[in-house]
């Protein structure tokens, strides 16, 4: 769902199997955006951003979180760690568009 809404904002879009395979994928290209979730496979959403931040280049995606962990501490969490914004799951094309916006894409 989220690959469709950002293509029809006319996004470029590569996807990655795990945190670990996104960050090989940003080393090779740094992309403008990185829609990312809290819990996906070999690492953590918290864990890829805080390693992306880290790597040359790293500082200059806007990352936003796509999770369904909405409480206050993870929000929190997210944001400390390096991500510019955070939207809950399940989110609809309006919603994603304009968290794209606030960031200054979209």
């Amino acid at each position: 769902m989220s690959r469709h809404i950002l293509e029809t904002l006319g996004f470029a879009v590569a996807e990655a199997e795990n945190g670990q395979d996104g960050l090989d994928r940003c080393e090779e290209a740094m992309p403008d955006v990185v829609l990312l979730d809290w819990n996906m496979p070999v690492m953590t959403g918290i864990e890829f951003i805080t390693q992306l931040r880290k790597r040359p280049g790293g500082d200059k995606p806007k990352v936003v979180f796509c999770t369904t962990e909405n409480d206050v501490a993870h929000i929190r969490e997210a944001i400390d760690a390096g991500a510019d914004e955070y939207v809950m799951k399940p989110f609809d094309h309006e919603t994603l568009q304009i968290k794209l916006q606030l960031v200054g894409f979209a």
